[in-house]
């Protein structure tokens, strides 16, 4: 086994962190740069002198901190139009609410909800409120202390919201004091066994949204176990859109509100399965914010400050390989840019335009998706994928009819995938076609069971398997199918 990778074992050791041969470019560059700093001469010598200072300063550099206010806002919708009123009922006697952000990151999560609680719930005034953001990382901890944000961590916060919590110091926005106070925030290595945060019965709500994605699945289940215990019974978890309980669930149930799924320690009734909550904005936008294109909380136009592109490591050439390692790890602006950096030729490849397809899709950037597509068709003009993106572009710019052909050319090109019929059904029951709906939706249930995992990766917006399958369920019950 090289070095790097018997560093990758070491690291899973100590934080859990699953790295795959897409990351090897990243492990080795870190594990030159520790080499030097300790003056270690091999990574057996560095494993004897990595005591707990060397740890948190590798947990800098291995963890991903891509986070921002509002993220997601169908979590939030659920949390504050359902989750917490039911815990609010039920802890009336108490008169306390206790909730968990694990991997925090730089604080814009936990923070989000205080300045939620302070909106939405000024009943609870006089409650216990405990608001916790836990993170390895150290310095986004004390980032996070700080409650300095630039613009691009408030890309998805409505200005009004802005413009009561926040005061202008230059180029930072500083967060309210009353806020600030309203959360904790600690240093936490979820692997350690004794960590306060697992105590049983203690939490009435987690949020661990995109961190089990990063750990080896023995890991994760650990993990997934402790927070079981940790939750008061009828607790809730939410997970981030990529991950699921991976049949690991037991103990909770799957709960589907406002388009978006979640979890409860079993004990409680479920609340009735969804297709989509009354009012909502419709499945394409869940599957566009599953893929962090985020609009705002507002009506309001989306901030247009570009994110700075951080450099391939060690200035390597950008690969398409380290863009789509990006893609996987949700950093899409990154990705974007190391597709820009590629040469001329490599950039259209037919991979790499899909995937710059992709990226421009989740991130808002409709005419830049469409280009792409365009590109990609000149090539093959029967790509299933650039047929299927060209159909959520269309949607998106309410085009419907432009959307359902380019569905039905998607399933021309091949009878199996899976997304295009999901979407072309939705599409069907949209405009009131509800024969056409059922048709589609019956054959996308049958598809999803046997779709490739890595297609359903890339183009399912950040929904699992088993997600996708629920929500399409539940789409045919609505639509008087059964599923």
């Amino acid at each position: 086994m090289s070095e790097v990778r018997r560093f990758g074992e070491l690291i899973r050791g100590w934080f859990g962190l699953e790295h795959d041969d897409s990351r090897l470019d990243l492990l080795a560059e870190v594990l030159r740069a520790r080499l030097e700093a300790t003056g270690a001469r091999d990574l057996d010598t560095y494993a004897r002198l990595a005591g707990p200072e060397e740890r948190r300063t590798l947990a800098t550099r291995l963890t991903v901190g891509e986070t921002y206010f509002f993220r997601n806002p169908d979590h939030f919708r659920a949390l504050f139009e359902h989750v917490l009123p039911e815990r609010v009922r039920h802890n009336a006697a108490a008169r306390q609410l206790r909730i968990l952000s694990l991997g925090c990151a730089t604080g814009e999560e936990p923070y989000s909800v205080a300045i939620l609680l302070r909106e939405r719930c000024p009943h609870l005034a006089d409650w216990a409120l405990e608001v916790v953001g836990l993170d390895v990382n150290p310095d986004a901890i004390v980032h996070a202390e700080r409650g300095r944000y630039g613009a691009w961590a408030l890309r998805a916060a409505p200005a009004d919201v802005v413009a009561r919590w926040f005061r202008i110091d230059g180029r930072d926005h500083v967060l309210d004091p009353a806020v600030r106070a309203m959360v904790r925030f600690a240093e936490q290595n979820l692997v350690e066994p004794a960590a306060a945060w697992s105590t049983p019965g203690r939490w009435d709500v987690v949020l661990c949204r995109n961190v089990l994605m990063y750990m080896s699945p023995e890991i994760a289940a650990n993990v997934i176990d402790r927070l079981g215990r940790a939750l008061v019974p009828g607790g809730y978890l939410f997970l981030g859109h990529a991950e699921t309980l991976r049949g690991r669930a037991g103990g909770f149930g799957l709960r589907h509100t406002h388009d978006t799924f979640y979890y409860q320690v079993d004990g409680a009734p479920a609340p009735e399965v969804s297709g989509a909550a009354p009012g909502g904005l419709g499945w394409i936008d869940e599957i566009d914010r599953a893929s962090h294109r985020i609009a705002s909380l507002s009506a309001r136009p989306l901030i247009t400050e570009v994110a700075d592109a951080r450099p391939a490591p060690g200035g390597a050439a950008p690969t398409l390989a380290r863009a789509r390692s990006l893609f996987e790890q949700e950093r899409v602006d990154d990705a974007l840019a190391e597709l820009d950096g590629l040469p001329a030729a490599t950039r259209e490849h037919p991979e790499a335009l899909l995937l710059r397809a992709v990226l421009c899709t989740n991130r808002g950037r409709i005419a830049d998706a469409e280009t792409a597509c365009e590109r990609l068709l000149a090539r093959s003009a029967a790509d299933p994928g650039a047929h299927y993106l060209m159909a959520l572009c269309r949607e998106s710019a309410g085009d419907r009819e432009g959307a359902a052909r380019h569905d039905r050319a998607a399933i021309a090109a091949d009878a199996g995938f899976a997304m295009a019929r999901l979407h072309l059904g939705l599409l069907h029951r949209r405009a009131g076609d509800v024969a056409a709906a059922r048709d589609e939706l019956g054959r996308a249930l049958e598809l999803l069971a046997r779709d490739e995992a890595a297609r359903l990766e890339l183009f399912g917006g950040g929904f699992r398997r088993d997600a996708l399958e629920a929500l399409c369920r539940a789409e045919l019950r609505a639509c008087g199918g059964t599923a």
